[in-house]
C-alpha cells in the first residue's frame, strides 16, 4: 500500500490493458507500476505515476478514443510518457525482469518465436 492506498487492482487493469495492446505498448506501463511500487521511489513522485497509470489503464476516459480517435489517444500517450520520463532513471534490471516476465505470463504467444529472415 502507499499511503493508505491499495493498488492491488491496478495490476488486473494492466493486465487486461496488456491484452489489448499488446507487448511493446504495455511494457512501459509495467515498469512505471514497479517504480511506482518502489519504496526506493520518491512520494512526490508515486502520486504522478499513479495517477498516470490509472488514467492510461482504467476503462474511463476524458477524450473518448472512440468519439475522437487520434485526440483520445493523444490523452493517454502523452500522460504515459511524461510519466515515463520521470520513471527511467528508477527503473532497475530487477523491475526489467518482472515486466517481461509478466508480459510473457499475459501474451504467451509472443514467448516462442523465432524471427524469419
Amino acid at each position: 500500500m502507499m499511503n493508505g492506498m491499495d493498488f492491488k487492482n491496478l495490476m488486473f487493469y494492466i493486465g487486461e490493458y496488456t491484452k489489448k495492446v499488446g507487448r511493446v505498448a504495455a511494457r512501459p506501463v509495467l515498469l512505471t507500476y514497479f517504480v511506482m511500487m518502489d519504496s526506493k521511489t520518491p512520494k512526490s513522485d508515486k502520486l504522478a505515476l499513479a495517477t498516470a497509470i490509472a488514467y492510461v489503464v482504467l476503462p474511463i476516459d476524458l477524450i473518448s478514443a472512440k468519439r475522437f480517435p487520434i485526440i483520445g489517444w493523444l490523452d493517454e500517450v502523452m500522460s504515459l510518457s511524461v510519466a515515463y520520463s520521470k520513471v527511467q532513471s528508477h527503473v532497475t534490471r530487477e523491475m526489467e525482469r518482472k515486466a517481461d516476465e509478466l508480459l510473457d505470463k499475459w501474451l504467451p504467444e509472443y514467448t516462442n518465436y523465432e524471427m524469419v529472415e
